[in-house]
């Protein structure tokens, strides 16, 4: 008896074959090249547009480092410090009273907000410097008294004008950040012991930090760029000073141009430094924080010399 053995066929513990790769073919997106082509073409124009124009660009780096305009720039960070700590304190104590259980301190601190939100900032701060047309002197009582022009100086009116307006965002910013904590942190707290200022200051500021900040760091690049609205109350800032600059050195647009390029400057570190505080207060709500640009740059440079598809 004999056995036809297929001499072909291979062993019986040979996989079968797999399924042949697929070549994926990558979807051409013309519509984003058109839109490149588009908006290259009109940054082309613009710069264009401008290098027409009889602008002396070399008064810009000339005047950079003025000590006029130095000065100018410490003024107005000065202003954006001292006028956000009044709209951060005002805020918060803003928010806490509209939160209230209270109907008389909820309703002034809703009169407030509904008051200040609704008038222009720029009328706030003309009507505080020209109310020495309406009082000729200040009376505190025992406490003080003096001329209204002697009190009301121009940093006052501004820091008044600045801080109380952003005391009425602040507040609703607030507001906002103390009602995304849940309310069981709060009973546990009473549960405890503890009382309300003392579960606000543990408790619920703390977890409510996550959702203030963002917000927070945005309004403080606001203000850093809403400080060029007091040059109307004669408080030499960055912009007035760049504005007098212009004007006896027969260069305003230039000096203007100078004025854009701090301000850019300054609101890109605060940029910067609102990143880091986001990423300090997401301690507790991410697994993973993202990565600094320094670890970014870091990352970049390594993964340079690595080979693609295998570890270094």
């Amino acid at each position: 008896m004999t056995l036809d053995i297929d001499k072909t066929a291979g062993p019986e513990d040979t996989p079968p074959a797999g399924p042949e790769a697929i070549k994926a073919i990558p979807v051409r997106h013309y519509g984003r090249y058109v839109s490149a082509v588009v908006a290259i073409a009109l940054l082309v124009a613009v710069i264009y547009a401008f290098s027409q124009g009889k602008i002396n660009w070399g008064a810009i780096p000339d005047y950079f480092f003025d000590h006029r305009i130095i000065d100018g720039v410490l003024k107005t960070l000065l202003l954006t410090v001292l006028s956000m700590l009044i709209g951060v304190v005002g805020g918060v104590l803003l928010a806490v009273m509209r939160l209230s259980k209270n109907p008389v301190t909820s309703s002034i601190a809703w009169f407030y907000i509904w008051f200040f939100r609704g008038t222009p900032v720029l009328v706030q701060l003309v009507v505080w410097f020209n109310l020495g047309l309406v009082f000729t002197y200040i009376n505190l009582g025992p406490i003080y008294k003096d001329y209204w022009s002697s009190f009301m100086t121009p940093l006052l009116t501004a820091l008044l004008g600045l801080g109380l307006n952003e005391a009425a965002y602040m507040a609703e910013i607030c507001r906002a950040g103390l009602l995304s904590v849940d309310e069981g942190q709060t009973e546990a707290s009473h549960a405890l012991g503890m009382s309300h200022s003392k579960t606000l200051r543990r408790i619920v500021i703390p977890q409510a930090m996550r959702v203030i900040v963002p917000p927070t760091g945005n309004e403080v690049i606001n203000m850093l760029k809403t400080t060029s609205l007091v040059a109307v109350i004669q408080y030499s800032e960055l912009f007035r000073v760049a504005q007098d600059i212009g004007q006896t050195s027969g260069a305003p647009a230039e000096m203007l141009f100078l004025a854009a390029a701090w301000y850019l400057l300054l609101t890109s570190v605060f940029s910067v430094g609102q990143y880091y505080l986001e990423r300090y207060y997401a301690r507790g709500s991410s697994r993973t924080l993202p990565a600094t640009p320094f670890q970014k740059i870091k990352a970049s440079l390594l993964s340079l010399g690595r080979p693609r598809g295998g570890m270094a």
